[in-house]
């Protein structure tokens, strides 16, 4: 890949570059000569898509005209403004916060996976209700220590966290307050579990899967001893499964967890499980390779990827679990494309 950016940066220099992508230019055909799903991505709808697969996939620079233009207009993008659309709403009629999912925690999770600027008008604004929800005393007090296990749906700090990360609040005392939770509630096998039968003793992927997420970006920000040490420990957890099998038997976890679900709100899967490998950077464990593997063999004939199951209702659906975003199904994604291809890349397959 090196080679072929020197190339690209060789190009940018010798060619008038113009804000709008021209998949004609010297800049173009030298940044899809990476790889085919990029050149996809260079024309999605969605103004992050399209920044992103400049910047982390072709290595553009975050000053070049075309990436500036991109990153313009991302508060524009149809994903991203149906999202913004709604946020921090408040008084009578408005969702919960965790209300499924169109409450603003879930707009800030999707937000933040899409990867979008941590400025856009409101996200940090619709953080506030978030926080004043997990850190008040009616939710912190129903957290039940059963047969010296705590049992904590750790997803929603996990989530939280993250996401307060993402907008650069790392310092604020409050998220510190979120991250040593997550620490002093981690089970001996590395996860977390909400699980009140006192015969469970098995962490479950899809608490762990967020918890290890927020604390990964933690790390990240803070390089906090104490959270890295959780950190590794939640990576180890699931490297030790194989990210999709089990770890007595090595049949695989389900045929949930061989899908690509999109977006996983708290829910596992591999596609999940590699993703935040790659955060806290283990994603080349040679433990994660079959996973790999399996990453590889669902890519389509035109360079994409695909979500094989959803766990949203379409917006304008009945009943619960109604999106604000139809992110589609068995048809070419550009956010699961996108995650995918910087999976592989970070793995040294790409």
């Amino acid at each position: 890949m090196a080679s072929t950016t020197s190339t690209w940066l060789r190009s940018v220099q010798s060619v008038d570059a113009t804000p709008a992508y021209d998949p004609g230019s010297a800049m173009a055909m030298s940044i899809t000569s990476l790889d085919p799903g990029v050149e996809r991505l260079l024309r999605a709808e969605e103004p992050v898509i399209r920044y992103r697969a400049l910047t982390e996939l072709g290595g553009a620079p975050a000053d070049d005209p075309a990436s500036v233009e991109a990153r313009q207009h991302i508060a524009a993008g149809p994903i991203v403004r149906r999202l913004l659309d709604g946020l921090g709403a408040h008084g009578p009629g408005a969702p919960h916060p965790y209300s499924k999912w169109r409450g603003d925690h879930w707009r800030l999770i999707s937000l933040m996976d899409l990867g979008v600027p941590h400025d856009l008008p409101g996200m940090r604004a619709a953080m506030e209700p978030i926080l004043g929800w997990l850190l008040g005393q009616a939710h912190r007090s129903n957290i039940p220590t059963i047969d010296g296990l705590p049992r904590r749906c750790a997803s929603q700090e996990g989530n939280a966290l993250a996401v307060a990360v993402h907008l650069g609040l790392a310092s604020d005392e409050r998220i510190a307050l979120l991250a040593n939770s997550l620490t002093g509630w981690q089970w001996p096998d590395g996860g977390w579990n909400c699980d009140r039968r006192p015969d469970a003793r098995h962490s479950s992927f899809h608490e762990t899967l967020p918890a290890f997420r927020g604390l990964a970006a933690y790390v990240r920000a803070t390089r906090d001893p104490a959270t890295a040490a959780a950190a590794d420990r939640a990576a180890e957890f699931f490297l030790r499964h194989r990210v999709m099998f089990r770890e007595r038997t090595g049949e695989r976890l389900s045929l949930a967890a061989t899908q690509i679900h999109y977006p996983p709100y708290w829910h596992y899967d591999f596609y999940a499980g590699l993703r935040v490998l790659v955060a806290s950077g283990d994603v080349a464990d040679p433990r994660a390779a079959e996973a790999l593997d399996h990453l590889e063999a669902k890519r389509r004939d035109d360079g994409m990827w695909a979500s094989d199951a959803v766990h949203f209702r379409a917006p304008g659906s009945a009943g619960s679990n109604v999106e604000v975003v139809d992110w589609g199904r068995r048809q070419p994604s550009e956010p699961v494309t996108l995650g995918a291809l910087l999976i592989l890349r970070t793995a040294g397959r790409l």
